[in-house]
C-alpha cells in the first residue's frame, strides 16, 4: 500500500455538513468548536491564527464562499507547507476527542476549481447509498 500514490488528500470528520451531505472539513470542525465554546480561549486563538495564515496563504474558492456543494481537497503534490500549518489544528482536534479522518483520493469527483494548492470538487453524486452486499458464504454470489 505504501507505493500507492494519491493526487488528493482531505481531512474530514464523522458529522455531515448540510449543504454538501458529505463529511465537514478540518476549518469546519475547529469553527464548530470555537463557537459552541467547547475549546478553552487559548486554543480558540491558537486555532483563529491558524485560519488567519490559511486566510492570508490559501486562496478561497468562490464555491466555498457561495456555499455551493462542493468539498475542498489539497494537492498532495505541492501542499506540504499547508499540511505543515494545518497539524496544530489536528493537535486542537486531538485534544478535544474530536475524530477526524485523512482521505486520499485520486478521483474527487467532478473538480470546479483549481489552483497551486487544491481543488475543489462537486459533491453531487459523489456517495452512492446501495443495499447491503449479500455474504459471501451463502454461495448466493457464486457464478
Amino acid at each position: 500500500m505504501s507505493s500507492l500514490k494519491f493526487k488528493y488528500v482531505r481531512i474530514q470528520g464523522k458529522e455531515l455538513a448540510r449543504n454538501t451531505m458529505h463529511a465537514k472539513g478540518v476549518f469546519s470542525m475547529c469553527w464548530q468548536m470555537v463557537q459552541n465554546d467547547v475549546m478553552e480561549a487559548e486554543d480558540a486563538d491558537l486555532f483563529r491564527e491558524i485560519d488567519a495564515w490559511f486566510v492570508d496563504n490559501l486562496p478561497f474558492p468562490p464555491q466555498c464562499r457561495d456555499q455551493e456543494p462542493v468539498v475542498c481537497w489539497f494537492k498532495t503534490e505541492n501542499s506540504e507547507e499547508m499540511l505543515r500549518m494545518i497539524r496544530p489544528a489536528l493537535w486542537l482536534l486531538e485534544r478535544y476527542n474530536h475524530p477526524y479522518f485523512l482521505v486520499y483520493t485520486n478521483t474527487p469527483g467532478e473538480i470546479v476549481y483549481e489552483d497551486k494548492y487544491q481543488v475543489a470538487a462537486k459533491t453531487d453524486g459523489l456517495l452512492l447509498i446501495e443495499e447491503p452486499q449479500k455474504p459471501w458464504d451463502t454461495g448466493e454470489n457464486a457464478d
